[in-house]
């Protein structure tokens, strides 16, 4: 009897165990069950990727003269304005500079008036040997008419002397009288060429100092671009900050010397952020423009900030890699592409959006219907 009882004791355990474990089963498989139909409907009207980071505009601070360093008026981190000065170059030497330009330009504004001065004089002297030219003319002109008369005053007393109606010594007065007139237009001609001569070399003289005065000119202006230059440069040693915004780690420090175009550090434009979402491409085929997007940042936990999908990238991210892949050579492997989608936060319906900074981690969740 003792022997049957201990049997029906130890059988009743096991029988309630079997029981217990179909239902902890079932209740795992309609959880898995339940698990999966939510995650399917979820996944018919979602897109979501967790490859997505904040993004913002950097500006970076940029000499575009080399120089030494004299003062720095920023720190790490600093909240600035635009036109806030962010650095000081020495600016000695472009000063030095100035002054020669504008001494240069002094020399060569004396030069354009001593070359002035000279056309003057030159002009002048045009005119006398011009009016020198117009009295020699009028006197050839004399000198001719003298000659003519002369010349038949000796006709008619070459017809008298054979006549004896006059004596020789009046037919010899009548030919020195033409002789003498031929002369004298000789003289006055020649004369006439020396002064046309003369005339000539002024004009000559002239025109070189014209040609010196366009010289000048240029000079002049060739010295005031130099100026410019140089108030240019001596304006590019006050560094200022382009935008508003903040200023990342500052790597510069007095005395230091800076080249043109290096670039010293960067001011991150925080008025306005957004979020780069890189999707495969076979998430892309229900995504819209002006869709609702959930974005949640791991930064601010169980706070999702609402969004909108505003435009895709025109290409996907290997083909703006250093190196991009190139399939038509070597083995070929099909590696699902992403492309980057660009979403813009609801600025207006939450304020923390002003908190982001970019490089954070986000997840996204884009509705696509």
């Amino acid at each position: 009897m003792e022997t049957r009882t201990d049997t029906t004791a130890t059988s009743q355990p096991a029988k309630k165990r079997s029981i217990i474990f179909p239902i902890i089963l079932v209740l795992i498989l309609i959880a898995g069950g339940w698990f999966g139909y939510t995650k399917y409907t979820h996944s018919q009207h979602h897109e979501e990727t967790d490859d997505a980071q904040v993004e913002a505009n950097i500006s970076p601070v940029i000499p575009r003269i080399a120089g030494y360093v004299r003062a720095v008026n920023v720190s790490d981190n600093q909240q600035v304005k635009k036109g806030d000065t962010l650095l000081v170059l020495d600016d000695r030497d472009l000063r030095i500079k100035l002054d020669q330009a504008e001494a240069a330009l002094a020399t060569a504004q004396s030069n354009l008036t001593v070359a002035r001065a000279t056309s003057t004089a030159a002009g002048t002297n045009i005119a006398t040997s011009r009016a020198g030219i117009s009295t020699v003319d009028a006197q050839i002109e004399e000198a001719k008419v003298n000659v003519w008369r002369t010349s038949q005053d000796l006709t008619r007393y070459e017809n008298l002397i054979k006549d004896h109606s006059i004596t020789q010594q009046q037919y010899e007065q009548a030919l020195a009288q033409k002789q003498t007139a031929e002369r004298q237009l000789q003289v006055l001609e020649a004369q006439k060429r020396q002064v046309a001569a003369q005339s000539s070399g002024v004009v000559s003289q002239t025109n070189a100092t014209a040609q010196q005065i366009s010289v000048a000119n240029a000079v002049i202006k060739q010295r005031q671009a130099e100026i410019e230059d140089a108030k240019l440069n001596l304006s590019y040693t006050v560094i200022t900050a382009p935008v508003d915004g903040l200023v990342s780690k500052v790597n510069v420090q007095p005395g230091q010397y800076l080249q043109a175009g290096q670039s010293l550090f960067s001011i991150v434009l925080n008025q306005a952020v957004w979020v780069v979402a890189n999707f495969k491409e076979t998430q892309l085929s229900k995504m819209k423009l002006g869709q609702k997007v959930m974005v949640k940042v791991d930064a601010f936990p169980g706070h999702p900030f609402e969004a909108k999908l505003t435009s895709f990238s025109p290409a996907t991210g290997a083909r703006f890699a250093l190196l991009p892949p190139d399939n038509a050579s070597g083995n070929f492997v099909k590696v699902v592409q992403r492309l980057p989608v660009k979403i813009e936060f609801n600025e207006s319906s939450d304020p923390l959006v002003k908190n982001l900074r970019p490089g954070m981690n986000v997840d996204v969740d884009v509705h696509v219907d």
